[in-house]
């Protein structure tokens, strides 16, 4: 029993100590990576052909996929960047993985980054078909016991909420070489397995199911007693549910509070579109009857604005961007044709979900701001003199592509006019 009690206490002692180092090192206001990495619309398709290369594979068959040092960069920033403003330098040498991360932390005392770096690899002992494991860590500039590193960061992953997500990423995994440059990993997935991993690619909603409860009643007492004969304004969700959360929220909530709000909204503005937007997401409201939500008396436009502010709220405003610029090139090529005015809306919806989730502060303040709004040119300037419905060949003749001058053109135009927005402009 003696026994039994020692190891705990060596390890609570282990877990303090590595904690206490991790705030007086690896936290500062100096970024040794710098953050803000920048999105193209090639990165993003290359990021998604990396991420869901598992996809591709038939259950419980084994492949293999080979990443270079490229790919690892690209993917690893893709994935940091959609909760965060972060970075990651991945480097492959002497058959290690070095990684070197720095993370934007939310508004505190100690300092506005989180500085890690740390070594991956296989002992000298060990088989290549062993998951490599931590050979190397630091924090900040100060040299941790690797050992002790990777036994605190197993303990913290084992007891969270993040084991989950651990055992997804690491279950199909069977070996991992590091040979040169370039890494070769052989995986198989179940069926489950691979659900499981798309699910949480793209999760977004909060798991405050109390909270959520009480915004879902809240629509629902707007849609029950909304007039049939005049069309639904977004306004009129955003605003009473914005000031239900100036109410039930302090600085410690409001940004969670805030996200609630923007998903309860979008799910019933969206519907079935939520599903596309966030697939993780189940789209469901408790209001009995059903009207289609407008901005200036266009559904679509109501539709790209909460959805661009429900995924950027969930995930980062980058991804949110050039997602919906894919959308409308997609659109270009045989949809319904590329239109600037679903781009102002995405970019304003965007903004908002940018701003409602950026601060503790904002939080606060676009809640008042939005309790208090005449109608929704508060939040979503005009519009409809915009260019739109061109198809692809129309696209290039007047636009020839998103880098030309008269693109950008079009594009800072939209920043200005949702800029000038009292919503935006007051905070």
């Amino acid at each position: 029993m003696k026994t039994l009690l020692r190891t705990l206490g060596y390890c609570l002692s282990a877990s303090v100590i590595f904690s206490i180092m991790l705030v007086l090192f690896a936290i500062g206001d100096t970024p040794e990576t710098e953050p803000g990495w920048s999105l193209t619309h090639d990165d993003v398709v290359r990021a998604k052909q990396i991420l869901h290369e598992g996809a591709k594979t038939r259950p419980d068959e084994i492949n293999t996929i080979v990443l270079t040092e490229a790919d690892l960069n690209l993917a690893g920033n893709y994935l940091l960047n959609r909760y965060s403003k972060s970075a990651v330098k991945i480097e492959l040498k002497h058959n290690r993985v070095r990684f070197n991360v720095t993370m934007t932390l939310p508004q505190n005392n100690l300092g506005k980054y989180l500085n890690i770096s740390f070594r991956l690899g296989h002992e000298d002992n060990e088989s290549q078909n062993a998951l490599p494991g931590i050979t190397k860590f630091k924090a900040g500039k100060l040299l941790l016991p690797a050992k002790l590193a990777a036994f605190v960061i197993d303990t913290f992953i084992r007891h969270t909420s993040l084991n989950d997500y651990f055992i997804l990423a690491t279950r199909p995994i069977k070996a991992v070489q590091i040979d040169g440059k370039q890494l070769t990993i052989t995986y198989n997935s179940d069926a489950e397995t691979l659900r499981q991993a798309k699910n949480f690619l793209t999760q977004g909603h909060s798991s405050d199911t109390q909270a959520q409860n009480i915004y879902e009643q809240k629509l629902a007492e707007i849609i029950a007693h909304h007039d049939p004969a005049w069309r639904l304004s977004l306004a009129e969700l955003l605003k009473p549910l914005f000031e239900l959360a100036y109410q039930r929220s302090n600085l410690e909530n409001a940004i969670e509070e805030n996200r609630i709000v923007i998903f309860t909204v979008n799910d019933y503005v969206n519907k079935l579109e939520t599903q596309k937007l966030l697939p993780a997401a189940e789209a469901k409201s408790v209001a009995k009857q059903h009207y289609s939500a407008f901005l200036y008396k266009r559904v679509d436009l109501a539709q790209h604005f909460i959805g661009s502010a429900a995924l950027t709220a969930s995930a980062n405003g980058q991804v949110a961007k050039i997602m919906g610029e894919e959308k409308e090139l997609s659109d270009a090529q045989g949809g319904s044709g590329f239109s600037f005015i679903d781009l102002a809306a995405d970019k304003a919806g965007t903004r908002f979900g940018e701003i409602a989730t950026s601060s503790p502060e904002n939080a606060r303040k676009i809640q008042q701001a939005m309790s208090k709004i005449k109608d929704y040119s508060d939040f979503m300037p005009d519009p409809r003199d915009l260019p739109e419905n061109m198809d692809e060949a129309e696209f290039k003749r007047r636009f020839e592509s998103i880098n030309s001058p008269a693109y950008l053109e079009v594009v800072r135009q939209i920043d200005a006019r949702i800029a000038a927005a009292s919503i935006y402009n007051d905070i």
